[in-house]
């Protein structure tokens, strides 16, 4: 890629400014390749359920799939390019396309057949019931 910065010296003021603009049109280092492909994800637990918030901007509902299959849950997907010839060029291109597959193995105190899944504002929320002999119970103490 073309340097946007023009060279006016590396100390001073232009030096400053250089280096600022080359680090903000750097690529991202910390990101692998394969790692970016995929959803980021936050996973919470609460005395009632798992939750997993899936980060998936600018995707439709229909290409999204979840399912649950010998205790694994997997989260699969697919963000489509959008193909509009209008003379553009793009001088840099750091969004995502193409296919993606999450898996995670459920812990044994989830009950499978209570999942929910919601997608709004580019998060998709999947919720899994806590297994009812799971849930912490309180024990009612007697005093004689």
């Amino acid at each position: 890629m073309r340097n946007l910065v023009p060279r006016h010296g590396r100390n001073g003021l232009n030096g400053n400014f250089e280096s600022l603009m080359n680090s903000f049109f750097a690529s991202p280092s910390s990101c692998p390749d394969d790692a970016c492909s995929v959803p980021a994800v936050d996973v919470k637990e609460s005395k009632d359920e798992l939750s997993m918030t899936f980060e998936m901007p600018g995707m439709d509902k229909g290409d999204i799939k979840v399912w649950i299959e010998d205790n694994v849950l997997t989260v699969s997907g697919e963000r489509k390019v959008e193909k509009e010839d209008n003379g553009e060029n793009y001088l840099r291109s750091e969004i995502r396309h193409g296919s993606f597959n999450r898996s995670f193995k459920l812990p044994k105190y989830v009950d499978a057949g209570k999942v929910s899944a919601d997608y709004t504002n580019g998060l998709l929320v999947v919720k899994i019931a806590r297994a009812e002999e799971a849930k912490p119970k309180e024990i009612e103490i007697n005093i004689n």
